[in-house]
């Protein structure tokens, strides 16, 4: 492991990457605005998940491909836009929570958010790109863990951070519907809020140039 000054070095630069807004947070808060806290907890739960992919393909080295084959970047890059702005449609096409019986909603709603969660995370790129680029600053080869479970070790650190950070966005999120008065219409501009906002992350994703 990395000596102590290098790891407190890495800790506080990993906490000024995670409580920038960033597209996980707003992702979460999305959810939670369209679906309500459960499912942003969910959400947030699956991009945790998810985020472990990457971890352990920067371990193994595999991320290395977005930097050899950028036409593979560009296909994992557009998909995952491809399908932040499908669940962003959705949403708009999604009956309000108030017309139907609550209870069976948010319980499908929390298990859809999680899973779809997931999948928009494992097909972020960035994600990737971020561990790959990031960890090897606090690596230490001669130490005496293997860099494969530093790079395990310490992506696992940033994954809960992050998470953190995405958990404090969805009960921010839930403060705020928590004041809304429950009427169908007020869940309907929720819901538009929140599929606006996954579109216009998809959009953007599309159409970053690195």
């Amino acid at each position: 492991m990395p000596s102590t000054e290098l790891f407190l070095a890495f800790l506080a630069t990993t906490a000024v990457f995670a409580y920038i807004p960033g597209p996980a947070m707003l992702y979460a808060a999305a959810q939670t605005l369209a679906r309500g806290r459960w499912s942003g907890l969910m959400a947030s739960l699956g991009i945790h998940i998810g985020g472990y992919a990457h971890v352990f393909a920067a371990a193994a080295g595999l991320s290395v491909l977005f930097h050899a084959v950028p036409m593979l970047y560009l296909a994992v890059k557009l998909a995952g836009a491809a399908y932040l702005v499908w669940l962003g449609i959705s949403l708009f096409r999604a009956k309000a929570a108030g017309d139907v019986e609550l209870p069976e909603i948010a319980q499908k709603s929390g298990r859809r958010a999680f899973f779809e969660s997931i999948t928009v995370e494992v097909l972020n790129p960035k994600t990737a790109i971020f561990f790959l680029a990031f960890l090897p600053q606090f690596i230490d080869a001669s130490a005496a863990f293997p860099i494969w479970l530093q790079f395990v070790i310490l992506g696992t650190i940033v994954n809960l951070m992050f998470s953190s950070a995405d958990i404090l966005c969805v009960f921010l999120a839930g403060a705020v519907i928590t004041r809304l008065k429950r009427s169908s219409g007020a869940q309907r501009l929720m819901q538009r809020a929140g599929g606006a906002l996954l579109v216009g992350l998809g959009a953007h994703l599309a159409l970053q140039r690195s």
